[in-house]
């Protein structure tokens, strides 16, 4: 073998730096784009009326809408793109419906996590700033870096994306979705009753907990097309035992996103029958997925299956502490979902390890 061929590690090398190249262009222009039409729009609002920092009808308001529809706008395009990049070719093969499916809830979700974000730094400058009114020129200045580094930071987040980077962006959307809806409610002794009690207002706090659901359903099915991915390379190497491995447990988090999004989709009001089926079948498709470990996850690390024989107990213990009325309907609810996407963590850190380089 000739001593100064390349390796196949070292002809990559630079089709993964130009690679990252073009992604921080990518991202950079993006962001230029998005504080443009930005400060464009903060030109308008402060040429009209001088706004307030925070409040009904104020900047933050306006700033959050527009961070999270321009976000949108650069996860839609950024992710698209990356389905060029190296490492990222399996995502043409993936079939249309959940091509569809992950590409709608990475946008929504970027999206809707872009607006929370700046409403909530601006709730926090406005307890700073009291009484504080935007000329023209603050109205500019502000939006357009806000949405500048907004479209800046989620492009380069899509164009990156992982099966860990999703698992992470799944947890924070869903908890952030979900603590705000229960802070804005407009029962405040909602959980009293049972936490889809959320859901049933009909203001915006319900249609932020019923659509931090269904997004969530569409981001655990996209979640399930990354794990099924990252799970065939070990199947090919021998460290996962069934050759069925990647596509059972595909399956059953597809189950899981489809009946999570069902619990937002049919509120416990609407139909308490189908919300429980959707909330039972979420909570089967978990309980199959700890149980059917040992046989269908045969070759993960011994640790992954303790952790997973914890959680089960931990499962189980919940139901009876909540059977002999040792705590409420909704603390039992929290319970559940929180081991849920714990458990989600804990198997993705573990599968992230074990994959060949």
């Amino acid at each position: 073998m000739n001593n100064f061929e390349p390796s196949a590690a070292a002809s990559a090398r630079p089709d993964a730096a130009a690679s990252a190249v073009r992604t921080e262009s990518r991202a950079l222009y993006a962001a230029l784009t998005s504080a443009v039409v930005g400060g464009v729009l903060g030109l308008v609002l402060g040429l009209t009326r001088p706004l307030p920092l925070v409040g009904e009808w104020s900047f933050g308001n306006l700033a959050a809408i527009a961070a999270g529809l321009l976000g949108a706008a650069a996860a839609a395009t950024g992710y698209a793109l990356a389905r060029r990049s190296p490492g990222q070719e399996w995502r043409r093969e993936v079939p249309s419906p959940l091509t569809i499916v992950s590409f709608s809830g990475v946008v929504i979700v970027h999206g809707l996590l872009a607006s929370l974000t700046t409403l909530a730094t601006f709730l926090l400058l406005g307890r700073g700033f009291i009484g504080l009114i935007l000329d023209p020129f603050w109205s500019v200045l502000l939006m357009g870096t806000t949405t500048g580094l907004t479209a800046w930071i989620i492009t380069l987040s899509v164009s990156r994306l992982t099966t860990v980077r999703m698992s992470s962006l799944l947890m924070a959307f869903v908890g952030l979705g979900t603590l705000t809806s229960m802070v804005t409610a407009s029962d405040p002794d909602w959980w009293r009753t049972h936490f889809s009690h959320l859901g049933t207002f009909g203001d915006l706090s319900s249609l932020l907990f019923n659509g931090t659901l269904i997004v969530g359903g569409l981001m655990v099915t996209a979640f399930a097309i990354y794990v099924s991915n990252d799970m065939r390379p070990l199947v090919d190497a021998g460290q996962l035992r069934s050759r069925t491995s990647p596509r059972t447990v595909a399956r059953l988090f597809i189950v899981m996103g489809v009946m999570l999004a069902g619990v937002g989709i049919v509120p416990v009001h609407v139909s308490l029958l189908i919300h429980n089926v959707c909330a039972s079948g979420m909570a089967v498709a978990f309980g199959a997925l700890l149980i059917s470990g040992p046989r269908v996850l045969a070759g993960m690390p011994r640790a992954y299956f303790v952790a997973s024989w914890l959680f089960l107990a931990a499962m189980l213990v919940s139901v009876a502490l909540f059977a002999m009325g040792f705590f409420g309907l909704t603390a039992f609810e929290i319970l559940v979902f929180a081991m849920v996407f714990g458990w989600m963590a804990v198997f993705i850190r573990f599968l992230a390890t074990a994959r060949p380089d």
